[in-house]
């Protein structure tokens, strides 16, 4: 994991990305995002305060895919409108600064693409991992839920260079009827899995969230590795649909990290309002997701050049 803009693989701050509403109470039984290390240490773990995303007003990281060119990188999808439904086809290109399809990609968590999509009220959302043609054109099945705006984002690093992630919009002709979010500190996962959150999101700083899987009533003390790690949570920030990545603290088989029942995570939001968050984690087999809608608690962090009170410090003022 290779990026100054990466959180850490088993450590690290929040992902998010923004939506204009969300859904609230419902489960996705689907795979969802993977989160991704900053800095490179020697056991794909990384720096757990760094984030993958450039560097806000208050010194924090902030989310990333707001556009689709970065970097001389673009996202390029085959078509920008999908059928909503029925099965189809997402497919798209990385292209370089010459207008070449790239085809060269590192593994990162044990694939080399990562390909998010999620409605514009979160009410869907879903972690795909495209196949790539010799072209360099990349293919996932998708089966929209319905009409509405989503998001695509891809999640890659090109050999030898930076982690990237790149976002475009994508249409689905079709009625649409956004779902409004309600506060939430327990969810429920098919299966007879509930999933409770301890801790609280503070804007610019750092704290631990911990998320603890029950099942029938019952700790579920046997988590498989998804992904290389135990859980993989998301948060979602209305607004601007930009994203940050996270793992949770230590990893499979590191000797000390216990599968569960217990999931933490050092979340790190830049800004006050209020994220969903997608906690994915695999059991029996299967990959599971608990949802969450959670408001920010505390004054956002004050920008560069102000003092405690918010008012701006000049070198020849006192």
């Amino acid at each position: 994991m290779k990026t100054a803009a990466r959180l850490s693989a088993y450590g690290a701050a929040v992902v998010l990305f923004g939506a204009g509403a969300f859904a609230t109470g419902a489960t996705i039984d689907a795979p969802t995002t993977h989160l991704r290390p900053t800095t490179q240490t020697a056991d794909h773990g990384a720096d757990p305060a760094a984030g993958h995303g450039a560097p806000t007003a208050s010194g924090s990281t902030g989310p990333a895919g707001l556009a689709s060119t970065e970097g001389g990188l673009t996202l390029t999808p085959a078509s920008t409108t999908l059928v909503a439904r029925q099965a189809s086809e997402l497919a798209f290109r990385i292209t370089g600064p010459d207008g070449a399809a790239i085809t060269g990609f590192d593994i990162e968590h044990e694939k080399r693409m990562h390909l998010i999509v999620v409605r514009s009220d979160t009410a869907y959302f879903q972690h795909l991992h495209p196949s790539m043609d010799s072209d360099g054109t990349w293919r996932a099945p998708i089966t929209l839920p319905g009409g509405g705006t989503y998001r695509a984002f891809a999640d890659f690093a090109p050999t030898g260079g930076e982690a990237t992630t790149l976002g475009v919009d994508l249409f689905a002709p079709g009625t649409f009827a956004p779902i409004a979010p309600q506060a939430n500190r327990t969810a429920t996962a098919p299966g007879g899995y509930e999933v409770t959150l301890d801790g609280v999101l503070e804007p610019g700083r750092s704290s631990p969230v911990t998320l603890t899987v029950t099942r029938h009533g019952q700790p579920v003390r046997d988590l498989q590795p998804y992904l290389g790690a135990y859980g993989h949570l998301v948060a979602l920030r209305s607004g601007d649909l930009g994203y940050l990545h996270v793992h949770p603290d230590g990893a499979p088989r590191d000797g000390t990290t216990e599968p569960g029942p217990g999931i933490t995570f050092h979340t790190e939001v830049p800004s006050t309002g209020t994220y969903r968050l997608f906690l994915d984690f695999q059991h029996d087999g299967q990959v599971r997701t608990a949802q969450f809608t959670v408001p920010t608690t505390g004054p956002a962090p004050a920008a560069p050049g102000s003092v405690e009170t918010g008012h701006p410090h000049t070198d020849g003022g006192h």
